[in-house]
């Protein structure tokens, strides 16, 4: 064992030492934090100044009380005009849903068109191009084969094969 172990006693001391530095830092912490609101309230709000006398301070209050009512009137205005604004637009939400609703789109239908006609709707009347595309087609030859072969015999039948793939590569 290289690392001794702490006795109890020196365990508790130590503890007890961190505790009382942190009380005090919490103490500290605390003052300042009163002394931070106290500068905030001197800057931002500063002293009241009320009139001396009775009939000022009434008079002072009357002047307070106009005001209020300015600005409950402005208020009540402005959330009347909101009020009238939010119901206009809800009834052209509702009138955008019903030209959506009159307006569909209709069903497409599968058309049989020739190739030479869809070239014709797509390039306009003016161009006329015909497509024959059968005349691009090979031609196969057909070549009957002496059925002489077995049908169990695999071996034949994968030669057949092998032939007509030689047959296709040689055209091709």
């Amino acid at each position: 064992m290289s690392e001794k172990k702490m006795t109890s006693s020196r365990r508790y001391n130590l503890k007890s030492l961190l505790l009382s530095i942190a009380a005090g830092l919490l103490e500290a912490e605390a003052k300042q934090l009163v002394a931070d609101k106290e500068a905030y309230m001197n800057e931002h709000c500063p002293d009241l100044d009320l009139p001396g006398s009775t009939q000022e301070l009434q008079e002072y209050l009357k002047k307070l009380q106009q005001n209020i009512d300015k600005i409950d009137e402005e208020r009540y205005d402005l959330e009347a005009k909101v009020l009238k604004t939010n119901k206009e637009i809800d009834d052209l939400r509702i009138k955008v849903q019903d030209l959506k609703g009159k307006f569909k789109k209709p069903v497409l239908r599968k058309v049989r068109m020739s190739a030479d006609q869809m070239l014709q709707a797509l390039l306009g009347s003016k161009h006329k191009v015909s497509l024959d595309l059968r005349a691009n087609l090979k031609q196969v030859k057909k070549e009957v084969k002496e059925e002489t072969a077995d049908v169990g015999d695999w071996r034949k039948n994968i030669e057949d094969r092998t032939d007509r793939k030689k047959m296709f590569e040689a055209e091709a």
